[in-house]
């Protein structure tokens, strides 16, 4: 069999043969290892100006959903080009088939989740798995077929050409992941990223409500065989030794080495997140890279990039097999970056850092009961993504101070040592947030060049532990995250630092792209992404940036793709980070874009439904750009960036923002003297 016909194609980097994915996109991450890198060309920084929207779908989950589900929506799916079809999953886990030149619907299959369940991490699903069965013969039902896990704990398989159930799969096509008796309520569990498929085994993992309780669900992943469906392996990333503590689950997608046998879990914190009194130690196997052998769930090898978390730095990112030269000739790795913005680069066969991993000491002196870890892990080579810490002068100043000071009278009073300054009941400047740094949508690698892209989010979050007395029976106030964190001495809050502008109070930019030179360990650019025009008053739009949690796509043709908290897809140059173009989006792109080739055309597709988390307008749609065609306009939906005049109109908006800020501060400010 061809390289091509496998799915891989292959390059020449120096004197090394490097395997990149093919022309379509076959895996949520673009191949089983996520690279999120595609060989495509022919959109180019010198023609990403003629892109057009080339088709928009819409699901009709807003409107055939009952408003109290519908608006409990994250629409982060990636679509996956198999079996001549365009597949992704709805954030209520119906499969769509789409034709990929038209994105006319071809089938639709629909597993009728309840929309009553409160899920803990609201209704989504990022995506699906395909695998082949090579054993069955050609042409039999569900030799292909699809992998999709649900919001009510169901793994089910169809086949991938007509999305009927495969009926020798479990039962009736689907598997239920029965943990009904340890669930407080039936939302507290569910299956939110794509499963994965190696040597005939579907892995899952699972998303499961943080800080309600310290004897909180394992955080258990589960290998079932592909054909039947049996339960083949499980495994708890948690050591127990009589601790109490459940969690440490894999909520975040997962890579496959099928050549090793291996799987790559990013496990998460254990329960809860923010007091860790019952739960003493380092807790391996959480906030780990771990390695599985895929047929049996044995562990091959683990590394820790967080010890004894009490901030909620889990890893929330799929790690990232990519090939490297570093320095002493290619080697086979794990790129795993964090929430912390750290990248930790591992061997894949045995998990030992490829540059060295210092253990420096960190903050201590926590709430009574808690023991912290005197150390974290720090990587020497690699360079933070972003800012790890944060001081008085770093506070966003749209305003005089004398008209607006919330910032100050929020930040000032709070434990602020830097990264890994533990939760306290005085409150805790945690910086980066709990939502990164990198986030859910991972990083993208370039294997020719050897560049690592990934989008980080720049904001603060303020934690307080709150002593149970005073906690059972609280009231909330609006906008805080409370857990209460049941069988522990505390409740925890926690809230995005902003001021009484709505705007946060760190400075910008909120959201940016960063490149990475792997093996010089440098940074190479630092890229803003997204405006404020769809939240600020009158559409203004300042280059502030927003966060982040979604990911990029590279490509050969020189160009970073990705969306943002604001409505639309943008194209970036990878060698130098400026921005080249823009599409406009029927609402946010919070999920990762991907590239394919169908006929000749290299489209650009992405989802395009907001996140009802951070507030974004909310919307139904995939869509698809590609280059006009010969004769074909361009779009008012489709522009370029950096156009005659645009530095001047640049200016004239943020003068204009400036004083519709002072007015707002000066009338709030009337208020409060009459």
């Amino acid at each position: 069999m061809s390289l091509r016909r496998a799915g891989v194609c292959a390059v020449l980097v120096g004197s090394q043969l490097t395997v990149v994915p093919a022309l379509g996109w076959q895996h949520w991450g673009g191949d089983a290892g996520g690279t999120r890198f595609s060989p495509l060309a022919q959109i180019t920084p010198s023609n990403v100006d003629r892109l057009v929207p080339a088709w928009d779908y819409h699901t009709g989950d807003l409107q055939s959903r009952p408003p109290a589900a519908a608006l409990r929506t994250k629409f982060e799916a990636t679509p996956i080009l198999v079996e001549d079809s365009l597949v992704f999953c709805t954030p209520f886990n119906e499969v769509v088939a789409l034709d990929p030149g038209t994105g006319v619907q071809r089938w639709r299959f629909d597993p009728k989740v309840g929309d009553g369940r409160r899920p803990a991490n609201r209704y989504a699903c990022r995506g699906v798995a395909h695998w082949v069965d090579e054993r069955a013969p050609a042409g039999a039902a569900c030799r292909s077929r699809l992998f999709m896990g649900t919001v009510d704990a169901r793994l089910i398989a169809l086949d991938a050409q007509t999305g009927q159930p495969c009926a020798g799969f479990g039962s009736d096509g689907e598997v239920r992941i029965d943990i009904s008796k340890d669930l407080l309520w039936p939302g507290e569990f569910q299956i939110t990223s794509a499963p994965v498929v190696g040597g005939g085994v579907v892995v899952v993992g699972s998303s499961i409500g943080d800080n309600v309780r310290v004897d909180a669900p394992r955080g258990t992943v589960r290998g079932f065989d592909a054909r039947t469906g049996a339960l083949r392996w499980s495994f708890d990333p948690l050591i127990h030794d009589g601790i109490a503590a459940g969690h440490a689950n894999v909520w975040a997608p997962v890579s496959v080495d099928e050549a090793r046998g291996l799987v790559f879990l990013p496990t998460s914190s254990p329960s809860p997140d923010f007091f860790g009194g019952a739960r003493p130690g380092d807790n391996r196997h959480a906030d780990s890279v771990v390695a599985l052998r895929i047929e049996s769930g044995e562990l091959a090898w683990s590394f820790q990039t967080t010890h004894h978390d009490v901030w909620d730095y889990d890893l929330p990112a799929q790690p990232t097999l990519a090939r490297i030269d570093a320095g002493q000739g290619a080697r086979d790795v794990v790129i795993q970056p964090t929430k912390q913005g750290f990248v930790f680069v591992l061997d894949r066969d045995t998990g030992a850092p490829v540059w060295p991993v210092e253990e420096r000491a960190v903050p201590q002196g926590a709430a009574e009961g808690e023991v912290l870890s005197p150390t974290q892990p720090f990587p020497t080579h690699v360079p933070p993504l972003l800012d790890q810490r944060f001081a008085a002068d770093d506070i966003f100043r749209a305003v005089p101070r004398v008209l607006d000071s919330s910032c100050d009278d929020q930040l000032a009073p709070l434990r602020n040592e830097g990264l890994y300054t533990p939760p306290t009941i005085q409150g805790t400047l945690l910086f980066p947030m709990t939502g990164g740094g990198v986030n859910w949508g991972g990083a993208a690698f370039d294997p020719v060049h050897q560049i690592l892209y990934a989008n980080v989010s720049r904001a603060i979050h303020i934690v307080r532990l709150i002593p149970r007395a005073e906690a059972d029976g609280m009231t909330p106030p609006r906008g805080v995250d409370v857990g209460l964190q049941r069988g522990s001495p505390f409740a925890v809050t926690r809230v995005v630092a902003m001021s009484k502008l709505g705007l946060l109070c760190n400075r910008p930019p909120w959201g940016e792209m960063v490149a990475v030179d792997l093996k010089a360990g440098k940074i190479l650019w630092r890229s803003t992404v997204g405006t404020t025009e769809d939240r600020a008053p009158l559409g203004l739009a300042f280059k502030w940036g927003t966060p982040l949690v979604n990911g990029v796509v590279v490509t050969a043709g020189g160009l970073v793709f990705t969306g943002a908290m604001d409505a639309y897809l943008r194209a970036f140059d990878a060698v130098s980070g400026q921005e080249l173009w823009q599409g406009r989006l029927p609402a946010p792109g919070v999920a990762n874009p991907m590239t394919y080739e169908w006929k000749g055309e290299q489209f650009v597709v992405t989802a395009a439904g907001g996140h009802s988390e951070a507030g974004t307008s909310l919307g139904d749609s995939v869509v698809a750009f590609r280059l006009a065609r010969d004769g074909e306009g361009l779009s008012l939906w489709s522009r370029t960036i950096d156009r005659p005049g645009g530095r001047f109109a640049a200016g004239a908006l943020l003068a204009a923002g400036v004083l519709a800020g002072l007015l707002v501060a000066l009338w709030r400010w009337r208020l409060r003297r009459v």
